[in-house]
């Protein structure tokens, strides 16, 4: 068994661990190995509120100060003992950096199971379930690695933009994003598109302002030097990609009353998670995307969630790939060495906005003769 840790405190820190373990699943269990991952600033964010939120809880490594960061993607199931999970079957969900991962499915369907391990059961829902690609109508084997990079962040923009519309946006006329070449946050602008009610302002650097602005889906794109210059003089709604506590404070005390709502989605610029403060105005927010799933569930039903989240994934698809200027460019990488410099370049913001990295895990020639 191959695995990639992580420092805890200090993300970009890792390290490779070729470890032994049986290649036979207990009775009730399924040996799933990991092919092809993710790797974006989500999986940074995941590491920088790790102990805040449990993010290193769904894998534990048995190591004191070391953890598995998690990552989107596709495994095979190499060995089982599941009933109703075959050896051969690819899933798609949330999985540790390593060769292979050891489950045990519980409420198996032929659309998938949830791993129902004891370690798991506290954790939030969303994040153990594992979906059978071959009975997923959106998942298609030419776009596998648009679905590794953009299915997990396109669930939290869509349900960003459909929390906030369910509240009806709480009385703001103007959306202000921070990190706004994130693929979360243009994701989320994405989703909000033409509606005549609300104008999408875009914050970012002056190195991604020329990005941010050929994507065409905000109504403004303004540097983080030009802040100032934006008025004040209308209810605005503020949604951090950041997490730049410094910056939260400066939006705060910039639009002062008319700032009616603030919420925090990601860390893009720290790996040290910051406390929800702010120096004026609202308290921000942290948005937790399983919760207005499981407002959803209720209100529409899990099909109807399903169904309206893979259509308009579909159409993110197009819109990300459209020519002649696609906003993004997926670049692939082979193995755990290469797995550790994307992420000490995630950690450094030195990855351009229009790259989206995925990495071939390359197991051990055993796992690879075994499928």
């Amino acid at each position: 068994m191959t695995r990639l840790l992580t420092r805890k405190d200090a993300p970009a820190e890792t390290r490779i661990q070729r470890t032994e373990r049986s290649r036979v699943p207990d009775s009730g269990e399924v040996i799933l190995a990991p092919d092809l991952l993710s790797l974006t600033t989500n999986n940074i964010t995941y590491a920088a509120f790790g102990d805040a939120l449990g993010y290193w809880q769904f894998f534990p490594t048995g190591e004191a100060g070391w953890g598995h960061m998690p990552a989107w993607g596709l495994a095979d199931v190499v060995a089982s003992r599941a009933p109703g999970v075959e050896a051969g079957a690819r899933y798609f969900g949330f999985f540790p950096l390593a060769s292979h991962v050891w489950m045990r499915p519980e409420r198996v369907t032929e659309r998938g199971f949830a791993d129902g391990a004891g370690h798991r059961k506290p954790l939030p829902a969303v994040y153990n379930q594992y979906a059978r690609c071959a009975a997923d109508p959106y998942y298609h084997p030419q776009t596998e690695a648009l679905q590794c990079l953009l299915k997990p962040l396109f669930l939290t923009s869509f349900l960003l933009a459909d929390f906030l519309a369910d509240n009806g946006f709480f009385g703001a006329r103007r959306l202000v994003v921070s990190s706004a070449s994130s693929k979360t946050a243009y994701g989320t602008a994405a989703c909000l598109e033409g509606r005549p009610d609300l104008r999408l302002i875009a914050l970012t650097s002056s190195r991604n302002r020329n990005f941010v602005e050929r994507l065409g889906c905000y109504h403004e794109t303004v540097s983080y030097a030009q802040l100032a210059g934006l008025p004040g003089d209308e209810p605005t709604m503020y949604v951090d990609f950041s997490g730049d506590p410094a910056l939260r404070d400066q939006v705060h005390r910039h639009f002062g009353a008319g700032l009616v709502y603030s919420c925090s989605v990601g860390a893009a610029h720290t790996t040290v998670p910051a406390p929800l403060t702010a120096a004026v105005g609202p308290e921000p927010q942290f948005f937790f995307a399983p919760v207005q799933v499981r407002k959803r569930n209720e209100d529409w039903g899990a099909a109807e969630l399903n169904r309206r989240i893979g259509e308009s994934l579909l159409r993110f698809y197009d819109r990300v790939t459209a020519a002649p200027e696609p906003w993004l460019a997926v670049v692939r990488n082979e193995g755990f060495e290469a797995a550790q410099d994307v992420i000490a370049r995630l950690c450094r913001g030195a990855v351009p906005p229009g790259e989206g990295h995925v990495f071939r895990v390359q197991p051990p020639p055993d796992i690879v003769a075994a499928r």
